[in-house]
Formats: structure tokens, sequence, C-alpha cells
């Protein structure tokens, strides 16, 4: 059919309907979803999905945790973590990260919270899914990581990256008094 019966056969569908259809993308257009409404390709700017984890070493007395030291920007110390790949549960990028970071297969316990604040991460806005795992074994600096420690909670170094040290506020909120984190 032609531009003109297209545009007489949208105008008489119900409103919440066309809002649906307007967002059916059309495939021949390069990026983002086509409007026909407007004639035009809108695009959308999402956070890119990441997992950080916190590594207890259950084969040591106090159940110290791994933080590597990151190579690139942003400096200084993390917890194990990246962004998750296309197609790639959070679950499964959990553990590629962790052996790609820190040289162990962990075994996912939990997840502890999401943290999506815009400012987390001064490269672009990203949400993070932190998980709670386990290891044993001697950790390995690899991937990113210039270096990597072995911390027991009174001995964290102040200088962590990110809001890495809110989460590791909540989880030893949590590890100690069994209180779970607050959204927000």
């Amino acid at each position: 059919p032609s531009v003109g019966s297209q545009a007489a056969l949208v105008s008489r569908l119900p409103r919440g309907l066309m809002r649906r259809l307007t967002q059916i993308p059309d495939f021949s257009k390069k990026s983002g979803i086509y409007n026909p409404y407007h004639n035009r390709i809108m695009t959308y700017r999402n956070p890119a999905p990441t997992v950080d984890i916190i590594i207890e070493l259950i084969d040591r007395p106090h159940r110290p945790i791994i933080l590597i030291e990151r190579h690139n920007e942003p400096l200084g110390w993390a917890l194990p973590g990246g962004f998750v790949d296309y197609g790639e549960s959070v679950e499964k990028a959990a553990i590629r990260e962790a052996e790609e970071e820190i040289g162990l297969k962990v075994e996912l316990i939990e997840q502890l919270l999401v943290y999506s604040d815009p400012e987390r991460d001064p490269r672009k806005h990203t949400i993070s899914i932190v998980f709670l795992a386990t290891a044993t074994g001697e950790p390995l600096a690899g991937d990113d990581a210039k270096g990597l420690g072995i911390f027991e909670p009174w001995c964290v170094p102040g200088n962590l990256c990110f809001d890495h040290n809110r989460i590791l506020q909540d989880y030893w909120q949590y590890r100690n008094y069994g209180i779970r984190p607050r959204l927000g």
C-alpha cells in the first residue's frame, strides 16, 4: 500500500496500539527504532549492565575478600567484575569475570543488590548486579588487573573505585549483622 493509505489505516488505530506499533523495529534502518508517525528513527541511550563479585576465600581464616588493583582508568582498588556480554546471563558474566581477573573458579552464593546510580562509573552510566561468591586457592591477577590483594574486613584500602566503598559497607553490614542493604 501507498504511504497515504498506510497513514489512513494508522490514524484509525486506538492510541495504545499506535504507541506499541511505533516501537516495532524496522530492520532496514541502521540503528534505533523507526517511528512512522514522526517519520524518524528514535535512538535510545541505555545504561550498560555490569557485574561485581565479592569473593570470600573460604579456605582462609576470617574469610578475606579479593580486590583487584585496576590497570585501566579509573585507577585504584575494585571488586572483580566487568561488563556483561551480549547474549550472556549475569551469572555467567560474574563467573567469567572472576576467572579472567583472579584466575579462580567461584561459586555464586546470592545476589547482594543492584547498584544503579548514574554517577557510579565516571566513564558512563552502568548498572551493576553484585554477587556474593566463594572460592578456594591462590588468586592470580589477570585480564585488566594490575595486581590483586586479599583483605580482611579491618584492612580494606581506602582508594576504592566506582561505588565499591558503598557496596562493601552494605556487604559488611550483611555479613556481620545479617542486615540486607536497603534500596536506593
